[in-house]
């Protein structure tokens, strides 16, 4: 019997937030003089807020907290979290970086913003993920191979022995990549992460995509599959979903989050990619339960998954940002780059994308 997340302990001590968040900040480049700009909710853990201030001024840094009333969440992207209220984008333009206690992605402000130079760090995982899934030595450097890889690459094949094959070409879209922390001016990073993806290039992906029991819908519903769900891609837009209980409760999501009866735009193709953070593990949320800041990192960054998603394109510069949006890390797939294979059966076989788990 699964128990509830409910019920499943915190296994941290809540006083080590500040060591882990000095640990994160020191990685981020945070130091002396710089602004920290804390964006949060009112469903924003205190405790991290706290810790942040805390680690901001160890190094010297300034920080200040500005609190939203939106409360956006995975199954709420694109949610203009700074709304029309004035002043706040220019604030974060002028932070040095802006820790994000809650989800920004896919908001009409986020490009803007990093485009000045400003660094974003999103912390919306649990304290005990945050522990496990800090970045280990060599993550980054092993990302930025992969993102260099897809950069070069012009087609992408995924195969599974689930009956998965998928092609697409890419290189329209940038290549967007998370190690962990967020080091660069204007660089975008989720503590926990360590993945690489891309937007297939508009009307280019092709071919059958079939989740087998054991991948798992980090979003909306955070959930492992249950019964096969086979989908017909073509010309970058799902075309038919065929399956049981987790094929209708996909086609309910995609076709609530329609804006008219002919809108496709939540069965588009999104972003794809794999994941390269040895600390994440596919079982989490076997281990943990459905709680989904138990799963926001671990399940998108476990090594050798492949990420598929539907719906916007925004965050990689393109116009679709409809809330129609799923993403199921998928296990055991196989992907090769152009004629290269990187991933064999949901294990990295080029090797330095591949590193050594540390013990926590």
């Amino acid at each position: 019997m699964r128990i509830p997340a409910a019920l499943r302990h915190q296994e941290i001590n809540s006083a080590k937030l500040t060591g882990l968040f000095l640990k994160q900040f020191i990685m981020s480049k945070v130091s002396e003089g710089e602004t920290v700009a804390l964006m949060s909710d009112i469903t924003t853990r205190a405790e991290y807020v706290q810790a942040a201030f805390a680690a901001a001024d160890e190094l010297g840094a300034n920080a200040y907290e500005l609190k939203v009333n939106m409360v956006p969440s995975w199954t709420k992207v694109g949610v203009d979290t700074i709304g029309e209220t004035k002043g706040i984008k220019e604030a974060l333009i002028s932070a040095d970086i802006v820790v994000a206690l809650h989800i920004p992605l896919f908001t009409s402000w986020l490009k803007e913003v990093m485009d000045t130079g400003t660094r974003f760090l999103m912390i919306i995982d649990a304290p005990d993920e945050l522990e496990t899934l800090l970045a280990p030595k060599g993550l980054k450097e092993a990302v930025l191979h992969a993102h260099k890889r897809l950069s070069e690459t012009s087609k992408v094949r995924v195969t599974s022995s689930s009956g998965t094959d998928l092609t697409y070409d890419c290189g329209d879209y940038p290549v967007m990549s998370q190690w962990g922390y967020s080091d660069e001016p204007g660089h975008f990073d989720h503590w926990g992460v360590g993945h690489t993806h891309t937007f297939p290039n508009e009307l280019s992906a092709t071919g059958t995509v079939v989740f087998a029991p054991g991948d798992i819908v980090v979003l909306p519903f955070c959930r492992y599959i249950q019964d096969e769900v086979r989908l017909d891609i073509q010309d970058g837009f799902i075309r038919r979903i065929d399956g049981g209980f987790d094929a209708k409760l996909m086609t309910d999501w995609l076709d609530d989050n329609k804006l008219s009866d002919d809108d496709l735009d939540p069965y588009a193709v999104s972003h794809l990619g794999w994941g390269l953070n040895p600390q994440a593990r596919w079982y989490n949320l076997a281990l943990n339960g459905d709680a989904p800041e138990r799963s926001h990192a671990a399940a998108r960054a476990f090594p050798g998954n492949f990420l598929f998603s539907t719906g916007p394109n925004t965050q990689g510069g393109g116009n679709r940002n409809t809330k129609g949006h799923y993403d199921v890390p998928m296990r055991d797939c196989s992907v090769v780059l152009d004629n290269d294979l990187i991933i064999e059966d949901g294990h990295l076989v080029d090797e330095t994308m591949i590193v050594e788990r540390e013990a926590r």
